[in-house]
């Protein structure tokens, strides 16, 4: 668990200070420090000091006692009535005698903190009290009176603006007389390539300091030199970094040196976004042959075909959307999953089990949503459903605050919550989030993790007691879970689950989908504060600064919703084949399948296996033969059933038959002086089709050595041809895809077909390229100005268009589960396409155009421009081998079923064999 082992690091390394930043107050500063001693009744019989630390603060004087035992105190500067260094000509003043770097401070309020090292709530002593603090370096004195002075007149200004402002000169002016100290580089030969001013940001706090970037490192100086005098990254070890949205600002920038972990190595603000830009540019450049960067899609690719695990997802998305664990305004969001909270066992078979993710919190309960929903029509502009958000400090710190009880002391400045409103049992927090006026908040990661501590009272904090008299303890949970970590156990089973993996998009598509804004979100009953959406306010055009903090207080304490990262629907993911009668199939794509019965499995569990088994081993491929038997470039290539016989066409206008066996060719035949594009055999081996540039297509027959048929349907170069199921569809650059069915001659003596135009996809432009998925109910199309269709072609209708390639489109395939299609073009990109809802979900770029592929919905064998096949790592977005192959590009490629056997053609007029060799 992130938050809860990064508190359990911070306790161990400074287990012996007590005061830590989360003692000041939200957007204070820590200063500087200075040994002293803390005099109490000076002068008197029973004087007693005691030693410690005085920590010099934006908005409070705090001493650290040495003694556990004592207290730490807290002084509020807009609490104090007077500050000084006593004179030595001020004979009648009770200070005169032995004063030696002594600060008088007199004022009516006090907090004492941590008395006998005990977290609890902040003890506060009104009336005037009188402090007098002997620093050790009387020397220091004059400078810590004068700062002390500055400080206490910015915290008796009237409007919160004018003291922030007043407080942030003091703080830029301090930060300009400092520099990085470079004695701290690593090495003496670091190069420095940048140094600004900048804020280590961690829940609640922001530490000023100085940020320093080497050709090898990046270091953070605090300004006060706490927790430690510096931080130091190694490049090498960063695997992720990410751009941050802080306090509504483009300012923040966070860096990860794990692939997979919630939170960062650092999290930093900076004081303006060209220097936070050129930290990030100079930090990406660095790693950018290391790493891999992610995007949304690449993430959903992964999670669609079952790479990442849901819970591993919904990190990324959050991470993606600006949800980091250092931002409590903005922490990490995950849904509530279970809906059962009284059954003594948890049946995750039962849909009842589970909570509708297609609804936000807030439209759960029908009731009370036709309440809000009245409220909401009768609110003026801007309108809104809900007057408190699903994520926000207060509702992060609810649940954490059994391992984080100084973060809600920081926050509910020194308090506890109320103990009847304190995170007591698992059942009550979810029926008021049901049933509650203004309760609509959602879970965070923990709930899915290994560390149940947060559902226990381990520090034996005093949490209060309930109005039944109850003391506040552990979480009380469901009677299906044994104890916290079968709790934990549990939830994680339920998050992973079938129905879970079923409807998981659908919350998705509220929190960080096309349902989080606009007409959709109000239809999703899903419409909150303007306020807390990314662009919702622009702090820049607010010129009066008190104007300013109080909107920006009142955003950050109220919540945030995430960034927004997709505008379509989100795709399902694809759930695997059930080996039972019970198969699900409410997820297919426009592809009906009929049910797969236990007694049809084990020949196609074979096939699936040997496919399997080869796409493994795909990077084995060992080049068998090769032959040069065209003039020009081969263009298309098809097998005999038996293999023994390979047809191939080529721009030199000849359509060959090769034999395997003889290695000789057996046939040449020319239709007409121009181009043939591509070919293809029909069932029964006794046919082949071919495509020319003279706008016909081919009939010829095997058996009889002879064209048998002509068909001329288009009015320019066909492109390419697919045939299934008596059906021929042909592309064109007459910007035209036919959907053609095909009747051979009725009598043995009449072998002519009779050809009925049954469909016509009109493009705007020329079509480069078509592929049919397996059910032959969709068709993909490519065109030379690198748009893709898809269409359903049952309807003749377009379901889906895209600008996916600047160029000419060369390739384009389904998965063989029809979920997605990818696409190859003349930009040097490969294009994944969620085929259900048309949306761009992966982009991988090469070094240059791949001309032709083959895939198995995750790895890629292509042939380039170059003549190289190369074998990609689609989810990876890599090249995980290259094969030398052609001396010019490779422009076409057959596989047999088995998936064991390739046959690529290229420019150089060759075709080769290649065999896989385990």
């Amino acid at each position: 668990m992130a938050f809860i082992r990064k508190r359990r690091l911070e306790r161990e390394l400074y287990s012996k200070e007590r005061f830590s930043l989360l003692l000041l107050n939200l957007e204070e500063y820590y200063f500087e420090q200075h040994t002293a001693n803390h005099v109490i009744n000076k002068g008197c019989r029973d004087e007693r000091k005691f030693r410690g630390s005085l920590k010099i603060c934006s908005k409070s004087i705090i001493f650290e006692p040495d003694d556990n035992i004592q207290p730490i105190i807290k002084i509020p500067l807009r609490d104090c009535i007077s500050i000084k260094a006593p004179e030595d000509n001020e004979a009648n003043n009770l200070f005169t005698r032995d004063t030696s770097g002594g600060i008088s401070v007199v004022c009516n309020q006090v907090f004492l903190i941590k008395e006998r090292n005990v977290i609890a709530p902040y003890k506060t002593i009104r009336g005037r009290t009188e402090h007098l603090f002997q620093l050790d370096v009387a020397g220091k004195l004059g400078d810590v009176v004068q700062t002390l002075h500055q400080l206490y007149r910015a915290s008796c200004l009237d409007k919160m603006g004018d003291q922030a402002a007043m407080i942030t000169a003091i703080l830029q002016s301090r930060l300009a007389r400092t520099s990085f100290d470079k004695n701290r580089f690593q090495s003496i030969s670091e190069t420095l390539h940048m140094e600004c001013k900048a804020e280590m940001v961690t829940p609640l706090v922001t530490n000023p300091g100085h940020v320093c970037v080497t050709d090898a490192n990046l270091y953070f100086q605090p300004l006060n030199g706490y927790p430690k005098p510096v931080v130091q990254i190694t490049l090498q070890n960063v695997r992720r970094i990410y751009k941050r949205r802080h306090g509504l600002m483009p300012l923040g920038l966070e860096v990860f040196c794990t692939e997979n972990d919630l939170c960062s190595d650092i999290y930093l603000k900076f004081y303006n976004y060209q220097d936070r830009d050129e930290l990030y540019f100079l930090i990406a450049t660095y790693i950018e042959n290391h790493v891999t960067e992610h995007t949304a899609e690449s993430y959903m690719l992964q999670w669609q075909r079952g790479h990442i695990s849901n819970y591993q997802y919904l990190l990324h998305l959050n991470n993606l959307a600006d949800r980091s664990c250092n931002d409590l305004s903005q922490y990490p969001v995950f849904p509530w999953i279970i809906a059962d909270y009284s059954s003594s066992v948890l049946d995750l078979t039962k849909p009842e089990t589970f909570r509708d993710l297609s609804k936000p919190i807030g439209a759960l309960n029908k009731e009370r949503l036709d309440r809000l929903l009245t409220r909401y029509q009768e609110m003026p502009e801007p309108k809104f459903m809900y007057g408190s958000h699903y994520s926000s400090p207060g509702y992060v710190l609810f649940y954490l605050v059994r391992v984080a009880p100084e973060y809600m002391l920081c926050l509910q400045n020194g308090k506890f919550d109320h103990a009847d409103r304190m995170f007591n049992s698992l059942a009550e927090t979810w029926k008021n989030c049901l049933d509650g006026a203004t309760d609509f908040k959602e879970l965070i990661p923990e709930f899915y993790e290994n560390d149940s501590s947060f559902l226990v009272n381990s520090l034996k904090l005093d949490l209060g007691k309930r109005q039944g008299g109850k003391m506040v303890e552990d979480v009380e949970l469901p009677p299906w879970a044994s104890g916290p970590d079968d709790f934990l156990q549990k939830s994680q089973e339920a998050l992973e689950s079938q129905y879970v993996s079923e409807h998981l998009h659908e919350w998705i598509d509220i929190i960080f989908g096309y349902k989080q804004k606009g007409s959709e979100a109000v239809s999703a009953h899903n419409v909150f504060h303007p306020l807390t959406y990314e662009g919702g306010v622009d702090l820049n055009s607010i010129m009066d600064p008190n104007e300013k903090v109080a909107l920006l207080t009142q955003i950050l304490e109220f919540g945030q919703t995430p960034k927004q990262l997709f505008t379509t629907p989100h795709p399902r993911r694809i759930i695997p084949k059930l080996k039972s009668l019970s198969r699900t199939s409410s997820h297919n794509v426009s592809i009906a399948e009929s049910p797969v019965f236990l007694n049809e499995e084990s020949f196609e569990d074979l096939t699936e296996e040997s496919i399997t088994l080869a796409w493994n081993n795909i990077a084995k491929l060992k080049l068998d033969e090769q032959y040069k038997i065209h003039k020009e470039a081969v263009t298309g290539i098809a097998v005999t059933c038996n293999g023994s016989s390979v047809f191939t066409t080529s721009q030199d206008s000849t359509l060959k038959m090769f034999s395997k066996e003889s290695k000789t060719i057996q046939r040449s035949v020319s239709f007409s002086n121009m181009a043939l594009s591509s070919c293809l055999i029909l069932p029964g081996d006794t046919t082949v089709i071919t495509s020319s540039w003279d706008n016909h297509i081919y009939f010829y027959s095997i058996a009889f050595g002879r064209r048998q048929d002509i068909l001329m349907g288009h009015d320019d170069a066909v492109s390419k041809i697919c045939w299934r199921d008596g059906r021929l569809y042909s592309a064109s650059w007459d910007s035209t895809v036919k959907v053609w069915h095909c009747v051979p001659g009725e009598t043995p003596s009449n072998k002519k077909h009779h050809f009925e135009l049954l469909a016509e996809l009109e493009h705007d432009v020329s079509v480069n390229t078509i592929h049919l998925n397996a059910a032959n109910t969709i068709l993909a199309s490519g065109t030379k100005e690198g748009t893709i269709s898809v269409w359903d072609v049952t309807t003749a209708t377009v379901l889906h268009q895209l600008p996916c390639h600047s160029g000419t489109v060369f390739d384009a395939a389904f998965s063989p589960d029809s979920r997605h299609l990818l696409s190859t073009g003349e930009d040097c990109c490969f294009k994944v396409i969620d085929v259900q809802t048309g949306m761009l979900i992966s982009s991988v770029t090469a070094d240059e155009p791949q001309r032709c592929f083959k895939w198995d919905g995750n790895t890629i064998l292509s042939g380039s421009q170059s003549g190289e096949l190369l074998i990609w790592d689609l989810l990876g977005g890599k090249v995980v081998e290259r094969i030398k192959g052609h001396t010019g590009a490779v422009t076409s490629m057959w596989m047999n079923e088995q998936c064991n056997s390739v046959i690529t053609g290229g420019e150089d007029r060759q075709i080769m064999f290649w065999k896989l060799q385990y």
